[in-house]
């Protein structure tokens, strides 16, 4: 805190600065660091006390590494923007490692969405496991990175398209389907058989169709207040790939034809 404070203060560096919070730090020393950095960070390492002890023994979940990102939310919620960094408080962040430990897709997502709706989280981090000679995981297997891609998938479903931990496609065991995107799997499912009209459905129905996303379908929405959109063309123009949105899309009440290669 003292090397930032010589930095921000005597040095007037104005770049970004992350720091990275210890594991039981004083809500004080928290406060100030918002005072000083863009972004603040404390790894999580395991979604539950569990999983982390089996990781970290010497590690308390709830007492060392969630009570200061409560602390974080706390201080942005409570005190004034302007005694934050550039006038703003800095944003927060964590990471898991996976594929190390026990833990279940479900369980990582389920705790990423919880400190991304009750903790304001900007982003979760996914770090898959490789295994380090002369460690106690030295004969570990490493991740399938494909498994932390799906995460990263899922994670920014639950942060940015209003997803559910229960919407994701995970196996009987917690695990998510590593064949294909969460969001498509989850669209074959829910809107095969009953494909959105353009012209109607609200923001949120949009963005969970493959290929819209939250700017296309805010594109769409101001499209439509304009004039209603009749044709593939119209759909074109906006942006947005006709044979990604086909199967799940009606346009002015009639289906995209089939003849396009959907898959």
């Amino acid at each position: 805190l003292e090397s930032t404070d010589i930095l921000r203060h005597k040095f007037f560096y104005q770049g970004y600065i992350h720091l990275k919070l210890m594991p039981g730090s004083e809500k004080a020393q928290i406060e100030k660091a918002m005072m000083l950095s863009d972004r603040v960070s404390i790894n999580l390492e395991a979604p539950t006390s569990e999983t982390l002890t089996y990781l970290a023994p010497q590690k308390n979940l709830f007492d060392d590494l969630l009570q200061p990102m409560r602390w974080v939310d706390e201080i942005r919620r409570s005190l004034p923007s302007y005694m934050g960094w550039n006038g703003r408080w800095s944003s927060s962040t964590t990471q898991f490692v996976v594929g190390a430990g026990v833990e279940t897709d479900k369980e990582l997502l389920t705790t990423s969405d919880y400190l991304y709706k009750q903790l304001h989280l900007a982003r979760a981090y996914y770090s898959a496991f490789r295994p380090v000679p002369g460690t106690p995981f030295e004969d570990h297997p490493s991740l399938n990175s494909l498994r932390q891609h799906r995460l990263y998938q899922a994670s920014f479903l639950l942060r940015d398209y209003h997803f559910k931990v229960d919407d994701m496609p995970l196996s009987d065991q917690g695990y998510l389907i590593l064949d294909e995107d969460p969001k498509l799997l989850w669209a074959k499912k829910n809107l095969l058989e009953s494909p959105l009209e353009i012209n109607n459905a609200d923001y949120y129905e949009l963005i969970r169709i493959p290929g819209i996303g939250p700017r296309t379908a805010k594109a769409v929405i101001l499209n439509r207040r304009k004039n209603r959109i009749h044709s593939i063309e119209d759909v074109r123009s906006l942006g947005i790939m006709i044979k990604r949105v086909a199967p799940f899309l009606k346009i002015d009440g009639k289906m995209v034809p089939r003849q396009l290669s959907f898959w």
